[in-house]
């Protein structure tokens, strides 16, 4: 199995439980990587026989500009079945966190991986 992945995508959204993260939005980050075949598109060079990283990351911006969640959890499972479905990935990890949810943390959030790897 190959890997594309994409690291630190920074998208704001509306995240969190309380109040006022209901009425800000905030950044969280992905980084994701993507279990695919790259070798037809090694030999032919065509963008289409291959998982075109700038496709899933406009989905993604898309995506979770447009969401609401109350938890990291379930945007990290809403996404894990976006990328799965959307773009026939059948292996994925994904990193969801949210940089400025503890001002003593760097960063919090979930890891998850869904799929299986052949």
């Amino acid at each position: 199995m190959d890997i594309v992945y994409i690291s630190s995508l920074q998208v704001e959204t509306v995240i969190g439980i309380y109040d006022w993260e209901r009425e800000v939005r905030q950044v969280v980050t992905l980084d994701l990587e993507m279990g695919t075949d790259i070798r037809q598109a090694a030999l032919t060079e065509d963008i289409d026989s291959t998982l075109n990283y700038k496709s899933v990351c406009d989905r993604l911006i898309e995506f979770v500009q447009e969401s609401e969640f109350l938890l990291v959890e379930t945007m990290a499972e809403e996404i894990a079945t976006l990328v799965m479905h959307e773009f026939n990935v059948p292996w994925l990890k994904l990193r969801l966190g949210k940089p400025n949810a503890i001002s003593q943390a760097a960063d919090v959030g979930v890891i998850i991986e869904r799929g299986k790897r052949f």
